[in-house]
């Protein structure tokens, strides 16, 4: 194996328990992440179905939500997801947690992944992108035309959501500065959507706070500065060639102070009115459907608007990969 190739090990128990487990990833040496990066593949121990999901995760997150994994593989696809360079399972003692550079870096282990995916013996793949993650799906689609059978995104982050003066004046500041000191932090997320999520402070779901802390990994400036740069992309329209369906919520709340109803019930962290408006731009077979009563995150949103996003992507996604034959 040549010296820059992609190593992936051996599966190994994983932190979710019985019956997932853990593939770590070990990327092509690069003096962006000093000279080390690893990405951490996880699934269930063996795969049982032709069909399959890979999942992105979103910034300053990783791949815990192993209940709405089972509806898919309760649907008749295998879920795989990845913990991408500098993020969750692949945070290491040498990484500064969140420091991507540029999301592009992210097709490495993202071909590395659908290798292994393929390998297994899946005809037919599913690629699942929240938020950071949708916007890495479908930049990644467009460059690499015919690689999946269809795409579903999570409330991807199609634009900031912020006021004009960031939207404008701060990108193009962090653009200069991410040249020189792409490491410098030059923002962090709100603890309100986080607090609201996690059992330790009244919210329904349990996951560890080192992963996926309530303000989030610091905003570095190459990070913000590579966020801006792809989603410029997308405003001048791609070509992702295979179906996509876009999830979100029907609304969006306060991303600086949110009300409790807010919080219960709707997008505090992204604008939706970015995605629906950016959705025709992916690709031309682009399907919305909102989701009333969901939050940034549909798969950790209350019933029954997390089973109304389930329902809506797994049967969406059934019908479309059963209208084709399947990839070789």
């Amino acid at each position: 194996m040549p010296d820059d190739a992609v190593h992936l090990a051996a599966p190994v128990p994983d932190v979710l328990g019985e019956p997932w487990v853990q593939r770590r990833m070990t990327l092509r040496p690069s003096a962006d992440y000093d000279g080390h990066a690893e990405a951490v593949l996880v699934h269930q121990r063996e795969p049982v179905n032709r069909r399959a999901v890979l999942y992105l995760h979103g910034f300053t997150d990783y791949f815990f939500q192993a209940a709405h994994a089972e509806r898919w593989v309760a649907a008749g696809f295998d879920f795989y997801a990845l913990d991408l360079r500098t993020n969750g399972r692949a945070v290491g003692e040498r990484t500064r947690s969140g420091d991507v550079r540029d999301l592009r870096h992210h097709d490495e282990e993202i071909d590395a992944a659908l290798r292994a995916i393929r390998a297994d013996g899946h005809d037919q793949v599913v690629l699942l992108g929240h938020s950071t993650g949708g916007l890495v799906a479908v930049g990644w689609a467009d460059r690499h035309p015919g690689e999946v059978d269809a795409i579903v995104l999570n409330s991807p982050w199609f634009d900031h959501n912020g006021p004009w003066v960031e939207r404008v004046v701060l990108t193009l500041l962090v653009r200069l500065l991410a040249r020189w000191l792409p490491s410098v932090v030059v923002g962090h997320l709100r603890e309100h959507y986080g607090r609201h999520l996690h059992a330790s402070t009244g919210g329904a779901w349990d996951y560890d706070l080192a992963w996926k802390a309530f303000a989030g990994f610091p905003m570095r400036a190459g990070t913000f500065a590579s966020v801006r740069r792809e989603q410029a992309r997308l405003a001048r329209g791609l070509a992702v060639d295979v179906p996509v369906l876009l999830c979100c919520s029907t609304r969006s709340g306060s991303p600086s102070d949110p009300t409790p109803e807010e919080l219960r019930g709707t997008d505090c962290v992204l604008d939706v009115r970015h995605m629906v408006a950016r959705a025709p731009l992916v690709g031309p077979d682009v399907t919305v459907v909102q989701v009333e009563g969901g939050i940034h995150d549909l798969a950790l949103t209350d019933a029954p608007a997390r089973e109304e996003y389930e329902r809506a992507a797994i049967e969406w996604a059934t019908a479309r990969l059963s209208r084709g034959p399947a990839r070789p």
